[in-house]
């Protein structure tokens, strides 16, 4: 490989693509994309694979996973059929040829055609609701025998989807007949069955129309991500759109004009205007509005009425500083074409924000919620997780915090670059903060390049089993250090693995090729200053609480093909001194207070009752039985939540500079919604009584 351009170091897990199919012959790229592809996984993965017979059998496996894992589509005799090709992948592949993949195309195709069938069959006539029957939604059962067998799994499975939705409605027809002042006539359970059969067929119409719609080049990254994911779980092929959508992600910004979309009906609506935005500067498009046609300028407009919403975003989106003329359809029926200058728009939710909590003892404590380690990987000079984190601390101390506790919980991951910065901001002297080893090199420890020492009071890091990589990279050198107490659930996710976004046509010399996507793939792990990685391990907190995850199978040690624990030698760093008294007693005084805090103990009881219903994969088709079933989870559910309802509220103090003009409904609404669930959060309530034991 002659060029090895635009690269980005990453930590977080990603997506897999959505599956579908329409057969046509084949793009300009196709024959060579698997080469480039293997080809870069050889020369640059930590853990290259042999491309030969036993790659080919885990891919062939694998691909069958993604193509129908629910086992709702082919028959045994289809996977018999195409089991002729288990070990030739590998061949094709070389070849630039995809034989098998075109074969379960066509399969698939013909399949998911008759399925159709057979859902629109079933669901023309009432279930019998009084059969005392059940269905299967375990993963490890076998393919359908035949077409009768498959046609009686799909039975089940909707006989199940529309029980769940009758039985719902009944609830809400019993709820008016004991309202005294309803006048509303009540609905007889003829009429409640055939609406919910009609709400599921309507669902499955516009699954399949979905379904019909995905071309090849989708179904063809379905098939790559197959294959690149027997790599390790992270390895991960992007098609051009597909990137785009990361960087979205990673960044927290995009170039467009600011609208949350769905598909609805063959039409793109308007579901949400992101504030700030462009198309709420301009004021005119709405929620709910239908996008009818989109127009580049004054060029002539696209229908996009029955048009994927993937295609509707290309067109949709665009460089900052360019108009898009959107043919909208108004609720009222009205149609008005409305121009739209794109701008860079800024996603405030996937930012750092802070705020001020307070209780009884009157110490203020800083709180820090960072959703993600976000950076502008284009180079475009956008927001970067790290100088945000900063700004929030330097805020923080201007307000009088006293003590921090910052919050990782269900944070993914991302640049492992600001994660090092990051970890600068509470280290006096600079030392390494992760070491990370590529294939066949010696390890590196990797310090931050500015010193920006910014907190130097106590800090409590919060984690739990969604916190993952960058997060698991922070907490983990705050752990060695004795900087800051880790608390949170048994462990953090387990992600000890480096990703890097490759250019796939940087690595090749042809420019006759159009844009043939990006690679993500695993270059190297990361390993704490002590030498152990967090790979499938994680990081046990200093004080652990049960969550309702507790007893659920979760992370990387669940994911298939995910690569194993190991050591390396530590790092020279120096502990600091002076911690260890004052997070022993504040270790103390938490387990005592949790101990006796009956909340606490019903979390883990909740935590067994969630363990013991995920290991159900057999429910009841019987109505009676279903509502009765459901019925008792839900008094026992209720009841659990009951408890939480009285706890008593933290008190939030905005940041001086965080004020918000009382005319300013948006940003009113979006700050109340978040603080609504942060006054309420009991771990929350206890990690800022630790945090007041460490400033005492």
């Amino acid at each position: 490989m002659k060029k090895f351009l635009k690269i980005a170091m990453v930590l977080v897990p990603a997506g897999l693509i959505s599956l579908g199919f329409y057969l046509k012959n084949n793009d300009a790229g196709e024959d060579i994309l698997m080469q480039v592809i293997t080809q870069n996984l050889k020369n640059y993965h930590y853990e290259p694979l042999d491309v030969n017979d036993d790659w080919s059998e885990k891919a062939f496996d694998h691909y069958l996973e993604f193509l129908d894992g629910n086992k709702r589509f082919l028959l045994e005799t289809d996977v018999k059929d195409l089991k002729k090709y288990r070990k030739e992948l590998d061949d094709q592949t070389q070849n630039g040829t995809y034989v098998f993949f075109d074969e379960s195309l066509k399969i698939f195709k013909e399949r998911t055609l008759q399925c159709q069938e057979f859902y629109q069959d079933i669901l023309r006539n009432p279930f019998d609701f009084e059969l005392d029957e059940t269905v299967d939604f375990g993963e490890d059962q076998p393919y359908a025998k035949n077409e009768k067998e498959l046609k009686e799994r799909w039975r089940k499975y909707l006989k199940y989807s529309v029980m769940t939705r009758l039985s719902t409605s009944m609830d809400v027809e019993k709820a008016k007949e004991k309202d005294s002042a309803n006048t509303a006539e009540i609905k007889p359970f003829e009429t409640l069955e055939k609406e919910a059969r009609e709400a599921v067929l309507k669902t499955h119409n516009e699954w399949f129309e979905r379904m019909f719609k995905i071309d090849r080049k989708e179904h063809l990254s379905t098939y790559v991500n197959a294959i690149t994911s027997i790599y390790d779980p992270h390895t991960n092929y992007f098609p051009p759109a597909d990137k785009a959508n990361f960087d979205i992600r990673m960044s927290g910004q995009l170039e467009g004009i600011g609208a949350q979309l769905q598909e609805k009906d063959g039409y793109i609506k308007v579901t949400s205007i992101v504030p700030g935005s462009p198309s709420a500067m301009q004021g005119e498009l709405q929620a709910n509005d239908l996008i009818l046609k989109v127009a580049q300028g004054k060029e002539e407009p696209v229908d996009i009425v029955n048009a994927k919403i993937d295609d509707a975003v290309k067109l949709i989106r665009g460089k900052k500083g360019t108009e898009v003329r959107l043919t909208v359809q108004k609720p009222d029926g009205s149609i008005k074409i409305i121009p739209i200058v794109r701008d860079v728009v800024q996603l405030e939710e996937t930012y750092a924000k802070s705020v001020i909590l307070n209780d009884e003892t009157g110490k203020k404590v800083g709180y820090l919620y960072l959703p993600s380690f976000y950076a502008d990987f284009n180079g475009r000079s956008g927001r970067s997780s790290w100088k945000d984190v900063k700004a929030e601390l330097e805020k923080l101390k201007a307000n009088g915090a006293e003590a921090l506790i910052f919050d990782m919980r269900n944070n993914g991951g991302g640049s492992l670059g600001d994660c090092n910065e990051m970890a600068g901001l509470f280290l006096e002297n600079n030392g390494p903060v992760v070491q990370v080893k590529q294939r066949n090199q010696k390890q590196e420890a990797l310090e931050p390049m500015f010193n920006e020492y910014v907190w130097d009071k106590p800090v409590v890091f919060m984690v739990n089993e969604f916190s993952a990589s960058a997060s698991e990279i922070l907490a983990a050198a705050m752990q060695d250090y004795h900087r800051g107490l880790i608390v949170g659930s048994h462990t953090t996710h387990g992600k000890g693995t480096v990703q890097r976004m490759i250019d796939l046509n940087a690595t090749f010399d042809s420019k006759s090729y159009p844009d043939m996507g990006s690679l993500k793939l695993t270059m190297q792990k990361f390993y704490r200053i002590n030498g152990e990685t967090t790979q499938l391990k994680g990081v046990t907190p200093d004080i652990i609480w049960a969550d309702n995850y507790t007893y659920i199978k979760t992370g990387e040690k669940e994911e298939e093909f995910s690569m194993p624990y190991d050591k390396i030698s530590a790092a020279k760093y120096k502990v600091i001194n002076g911690n260890n008294a004052l997070f022993a007693n504040a270790k103390t005084n938490s387990m005592q207070r949790t101990s006796t805090n009956p909340l606490f103990a019903e979390i883990e009881k909740n935590a067994h009752r969630w363990e013991e219903q995920n290991k159900n994969e057999v429910y009841t088709l019987n109505l009676a039985k279903y509502r009765s079933e459901t019925q008792a989870k839900k008094e026992v559910s209720d009841a659990y939540n009951a408890q939480f309802k009285a706890y008593q509220d933290l008190v939030l103090t905005a940041n001086k500079e965080d004020a918000v003009s009382a005319t300013d409904t948006v940003k009113t609404k979006r700050v109340d919604d978040w603080y609504k669930g942060v006054k309420k959060d009991i771990y929350l309530y206890e990690t800022l009584q630790i945090a007041e034991d460490l400033i005492k």
